[in-house]
């Protein structure tokens, strides 16, 4: 067994125990925290694969195929839930908020874990690549929320929904590749879009009551 899968098992094993104890959200939150964990560990089996088979650099790979698998793997247990079940607003959102927060923790406790850093570069690393996983998933729900209001939820919308996703990913993983301006720019997006979105959100809540 490989070093990731032990820290998952590490983190999962007291997450699983409390589904016993927790009932209605609280369990559907730590549910898809677990599930966005698992996530992240197949995004990196896959990611590890397509580096070997393309003989792309870690580099390239991280800007050109890695936000492609990540979002298209946290987007799928998403896309099953709202098919299956037809949450309301709140549920899908809450569901993909735990997906979100739970690929960015697992991902972020490996990589402390590989090597030590300082502290600032993990204060900014957990303000920014954690964001970031977060961030994208919410924005997606609001997405889908978005296209099944109109009853767009077709093909071209879910695919354009992820487009967005993977666009912001990609842009992302480009600007902190870039020492400078451009790594600045990319470590706040994240930030400014966590703050942006609640009123976002809000804003729908209010417009579907109209």
């Amino acid at each position: 067994m490989i070093y990731a899968e032990n820290i998952l098992l590490c983190i999962a094993m007291p997450l699983v125990a409390t589904l016993l104890f927790l009932q209605s959200s609280a369990k559907r939150f730590v549910f898809s925290f677990l599930i966005g964990m698992m996530v992240c560990l197949l995004s990196a089996y896959i990611g590890g694969f397509l580096e070997v088979a393309s003989g792309m650099s870690k580099e390239d790979v991280a800007i050109f195929l890695s936000p492609v698998t990540e979002e298209a793997m946290k987007f799928l247990p998403i896309l099953l839930y709202l098919f299956l079940f037809e949450p309301d607003e709140e549920c899908l959102l809450l569901t993909s908020a735990g997906i979100g927060a739970g690929f960015a923790t697992f991902e972020n406790c490996c990589y402390l874990l590989m090597g030590a850093k300082s502290l600032p570069y993990m204060l900014v690393r957990g303000a920014a690549v954690g964001i970031m996983h977060l961030v994208s998933m919410v924005a997606l729900t609001l997405g889908l929320n978005l296209l099944r209001y109109y009853k767009m939820v077709r093909f071209s919308g879910i695919l354009g929904a992820l487009s967005l996703a993977m666009t912001f990913h990609g842009l992302y993983n480009l600007l902190v590749s870039v020492d400078g301006i451009p790594s600045y720019i990319g470590y706040a997006m994240p930030v400014l879009c966590a703050l942006l979105l609640p009123r976002q959100f809000k804003r729908f809540k209010e417009f579907t009551r109209e």
